[in-house]
């Protein structure tokens, strides 16, 4: 019976383990491991350090290739001036979990079929069970002009998304003087949905704060049919942009950034043979995302968009019985975002567990997710919600209203939750906490 290969285009990183047993550095080098990591993101990490305590050392491979790990959540604070970018990133090796290995390189090609992942220097990496982690792909250049846009100096186009361009988006904004400024959602999953808009907030605020409102014209461009996908969020939040006198169209989708003469090209979604052009003086561009290369690539692992085809219940494989999956890269409908990381890990964990003792996984995902929707340089609403966009509000209080209480929780507590609990597998969301809030004799 013929395998399926999974082909990707190859990098020119080294193998260089920096923690947990020691491996060589040549190349062409054969690695086994019981669970496989592909991805040191939140998920990654989080999921290594609980089964890494449990399995022992030298059990565990986690494969990543960067050097710095982000937390990603903080880039709406930086983009409005609240962060700087060093707030907001560790070395690698200080986050991965010491019991681990880590295999600082890049999947090339995934075959499944015989539990084996190539790596772009040659490796090759074969494990008895495989946690995909690897997070979205940004896809900038799928905007033409756009990346050009973006690498003018003191331009002002700009982007949160991406540790290159989130500085660029508080120069704009200082050095924004009038006229029309911008935001955009793309036409493509994202992380973090509720992010497009918070800088929108924010830079309303800072235009009030700078004495620049009156000369200022906000447009928010989302490709979604809905301010925001939970009504009972969405309906507080049409109440802010009237209130602020921000225009926004739905089902309106950015296809092309002219730099030489500052106009951004949109298409009307529900009639795409309809295009318009509009002058900016401030473009903030969310790009579109999607399921990674190497991930598209292996047919027999992601459904028809690239995405590993798990149960949204379990996070298992459909097909192979050894595969997870957690985070961005997943099929799994919730919102993606780092709270639906925490929330995933302890299923995955507990999952995976079950799985290598021979038992049927039974511990179930129910889609939550959490977007702190920053509103201004004070002020934030918590949305919590489930696979059913219901309302899942850990705190005893209507969390549509902008409150500072929430504003100061997303910006002083959760990185420290993130640093300290997440990633050493210590924190799976605030189930147990929203059970105590809501207590009733």
């Amino acid at each position: 019976m013929m395998k399926m290969l999974c082909y990707a285009a190859r990098t020119n990183s080294l193998s260089i383990p920096m923690r947990g047993i020691s491996t060589s550095n040549f190349l062409n080098e054969n690695h086994k491991c019981k669970l496989l990591v592909v991805g040191g993101g939140s998920g990654g990490c989080s999921v290594a350090a609980k089964a890494s305590n449990k399995l022992g050392e030298g059990k565990v491979i986690v494969l990543e290739p960067a050097d710095k790990h982000y937390y990603q959540p903080m880039f709406t604070l930086i983009g409005g001036g609240i962060k700087k970018l060093e707030d907001s990133h560790r070395p690698m090796k200080s986050v991965l979990p010491a019991l681990a290995t880590w295999i600082k390189d890049s999947a090339v090609k995934l075959e499944p079929e015989l539990n084996t992942v190539h790596t772009s220097n040659g490796d090759k990496i074969e494990y008895e069970y495989l946690l995909v982690a690897v997070g979205l792909q940004l896809n900038y250049d799928k905007i033409p002009g756009l990346v050009e846009a973006l690498s003018i100096p003191n331009g002002n186009v700009c982007s949160n998304y991406s540790p290159k361009y989130v500085d660029r988006t508080f120069q704009a904004l200082q050095k924004f003087k009038g006229g029309n400024a911008v935001f955009t959602f793309p036409n493509s999953p994202v992380k973090c949905p509720g992010a497009p808009q918070k800088i929108l907030y924010i830079a309303e605020h800072y235009f009030r704060k700078s004495n620049k409102r009156k000369n200022a014209q906000l447009q928010y461009n989302t490709a979604l049919p809905v301010l925001f996908g939970v009504k009972h969020y969405a309906d507080a939040l049409w109440k802010i942009v009237k209130k602020r006198d921000i225009n926004v169209n739905l089902r309106t989708n950015l296809v092309a950034v002219k730099p030489a003469t500052n106009e951004a090209v949109f298409e009307n979604l529900d009639k795409p043979e309809e295009q318009f052009t509009v002058k900016y003086e401030f473009l903030h561009v969310t790009p579109p995302m999607g399921a990674p290369d190497v991930l598209k690539a292996c047919k027999s692992l992601v459904n028809e968009v690239g995405f590993v085809d798990v149960s949204k219940d379990t996070l298992q494989h459909q097909k192979f019985s050894n595969v997870f999956a957690i985070g961005d890269c997943s099929s799994s409908p919730n919102s993606k975002t780092a709270a639906s990381v925490a929330a995933q890990s302890q299923v995955v964990y507990k999952n995976l567990m079950a799985a290598m003792e021979g038992k049927t996984p039974n511990h179930v995902f129910d889609g939550y997710a959490s977007c702190p929707l920053v509103t201004g340089y004070n002020t934030c609403v918590l949305a919590e919600f489930d696979y059913s966009l219901t309302p899942l509000e850990t705190f005893p209080l209507d969390q549509s209203k902008e409150r500072f209480s929430m504003y100061l929780m997303k910006k002083d507590f959760m990185p420290a939750l993130y640093w300290h609990l997440l990633l050493n597998g210590l924190w799976n969301g605030p189930g147990l906490l929203r059970k105590l809030m809501h207590f009733r004799l």
